[in-house]
């Protein structure tokens, strides 16, 4: 619940940020400009984001006979989550990984990349599956993509405001010191805000999918099992993908040193880990991963 409760913290902050961006540029009418485009491309969103996602890692249906174990595992988990089964692809890449996307749970689908069925035991394939799982049955592909679209709509309204004030549009006799400060504000404050903002809606609903992983399966051990396998392949074997689509998957496919790695849409994997242990010793289960 907690964590709940930040999640949605953490998008009234962007919400705001957001009209306060709308009453610094242009008032009254600046809010209400702005709250419309963000809405226009919340919605476009909402009914899209499955088919964008799965067209841009290029995910193809994976045939109702293959993949028998994968099937069966899902369903099992389908029925403990008590959600439908969504549709099941699969990603032409090497890379152990997987996401989960779609508006709510009866229209959802679950992709897998060929190097996670291929290089990862049974166990801790199902383990990723429950966390995939988890995010449907916590709808957090509505979640992020809130967060994800009124983050973008900020950095794209400091890059407008930057143009316009390199070329002299806010430049006018009219204008107080007072805008101009709140001008030059947006520019340089309001997009890092809105992505460390974005980043903390992020981290918080990959916390939660593995906690609810972890009571799917009965133990957290698979699910850990499993991030310390990701975590390898992925420094190992390389993935491209489209930046705004890597915050989907459960191992970020994008390489993350040094300073990039504090600005990772995905919380650091030793932390998600050790959470997943503390989880089992309070049920007396104890290992080492």
């Amino acid at each position: 619940m907690s964590t709940r409760i930040r999640t949605w913290v953490l998008i009234a902050g962007l919400s705001a940020l957001l009209v306060a961006i709308g009453a610094v540029i242009g008032g009254t009418r600046g809010i209400i400009g702005f709250a419309v485009i963000a809405a226009l491309f919340n919605f476009v969103m909402f009914w899209f984001s499955d088919r964008i996602a799965l067209k841009m890692s290029k995910a193809t249906p994976i045939p109702e006979g293959e993949q028998p174990q994968l099937r069966e595992d899902i369903v099992e988990l389908c029925g403990k989550a008590g959600i439908p089964v969504p549709s099941l692809h699969l990603i032409p890449n090497e890379q152990p990984n997987a996401f989960a996307t779609g508006r709510n749970p009866s229209r959802s689908a679950v992709a897998v990349t060929e190097g996670l069925l291929r290089n990862m035991p049974r166990e801790q394939v199902k383990g990723v599956l429950a966390h995939e799982l988890s995010h449907i049955k916590n709808r957090d592909v509505l979640v992020t993509t809130i967060s994800a679209m009124i983050a973008a709509s900020i950095s794209a309204i400091a890059n407008i405001l930057q143009f316009s004030f390199l070329f002299g549009g806010m430049g006018d006799d009219d204008e107080s010191p007072l805008a101009m400060v709140g001008a030059i504000a947006t520019i340089i404050l309001a997009p890092i805000a809105a992505m460390l903002l974005q980043l903390g809606v992020s981290r918080q609903r990959e916390y939660l999918a593995d906690a609810t992983a972890a009571r799917l399966l009965g133990e957290g051990r698979p699910l850990a099992e499993a991030l310390r396998t990701l975590q390898r392949g992925v420094e190992a074997v390389p993935m491209q993908v489209n930046p705004a689509t890597a915050s989907l998957y459960i191992a970020s496919p994008l390489r993350a040193r040094g300073m990039s790695a504090l600005f990772s849409t995905h919380p650091p994997m030793e932390r998600r880990i050790e959470k997943l242990v503390a989880y089992d010793a309070a049920h007396g289960i104890h290992y080492a991963v």
